[in-house]
């Protein structure tokens, strides 16, 4: 069977994987100690029947070891869940503990409020805007800018050669190439009809363009009968003059075709004269 003051005795005086000692005072390292201090009533270990709170992922849960698991290691500890609610999981602790000492039931009712405390510090943290350190490692920005500009150099240089190989081309300095890569080819060809359209859709443009000041350009003016020259008067007899000669001219056309259209024709009819005659005679 256990005994507790054996175990305590072997534990205090001697060697304990758990414990720690300082300058003032003794603390323990194990998870399921109530108050973290090395003691007779807080030690898990030299304690048949003992309670604490743990939090796990948020969550509280109220630990129990009684004398009658201490043959099931596996066993040993039942695990109760806490309510999120402040004032029930205290009821669920006063539940659970009622004919416990009163000493485990305070101290896991402090810890449960420590617990609490410091999960709502936590989610206000990760609410608020932090700002997070970054390391500058400097060896690979450096490396990185090294291969960014030599990159740079290289795109220049293929720039360079593929605009002087397609000047060569267009002039006629290799005649004909069957061997000329094609993707550079098709890239050359939508170049131009890129520049065609480009050029196209100016043409267009300034046509519009032209078109608009001309409309503009064309406006209605009123002007009064004192504001006219002597050129002007000049121009609206020119064009009176020109009226009346295409008035003539269209008259005479009309006759002529009026003229065509009723030409006479001339009928001729004979009579019978002498028939009438005999008739006569004879009567």
């Amino acid at each position: 069977m256990q005994n507790d003051d054996v175990i305590w005795g072997i534990i205090n005086k001697s060697f304990c994987s758990f414990k720690v000692n300082t300058k003032t005072h003794k603390f323990c390292r194990n998870e399921y100690n109530l108050t973290g201090l090395c003691s007779r009533v807080s030690c898990p270990l030299a304690n048949s029947q003992y309670a604490t709170v743990r939090e796990e992922k948020g969550i509280c849960y109220l630990f129990l070891k009684t004398i009658e698991r201490s043959a099931f290691p596996g066993k040993l500890w039942e695990k109760i869940q806490l309510s999120r609610n402040f004032e029930k999981a205290m009821g669920q602790i006063n539940e659970n503990l009622v004919f416990w000492p009163n000493y485990l039931r305070q101290k896991c009712k402090q810890r449960l409020v420590k617990i609490t405390q410091y999960l709502i510090r936590m989610r206000k943290l990760r609410l608020k805007n932090t700002k997070k350190l970054v390391p500058i490692q400097r060896k690979i920005e450096r490396r990185e800018r090294r291969r960014e500009d030599k990159a740079l150099v290289a795109a220049r240089i293929d720039n360079v050669i593929e605009q002087e190989l397609l000047g060569r081309l267009k002039v006629g300095v290799y005649g004909d190439i069957y061997n000329f890569p094609q993707l550079a080819f098709d890239k050359a060809l939508n170049d131009e009809e890129l520049q065609s359209e480009e050029e196209a859709e100016a043409e267009t443009e300034m046509e519009k363009e032209m078109e608009e000041e001309e409309e503009e350009t064309l406006e209605r003016i009123f002007v009064a009968d004192e504001d006219f020259e002597e050129s002007d008067v000049s121009d609206i007899e020119d064009m009176d003059e020109i009226k009346e000669v295409e008035a003539e001219s269209s008259t005479r056309l009309k006759e002529k075709l009026s003229s065509r259209k009723r030409e006479k024709v001339e009928v001729e009819y004979e009579i019978e004269v002498e028939s009438e005659e005999r008739e006569k005679v004879q009567s």
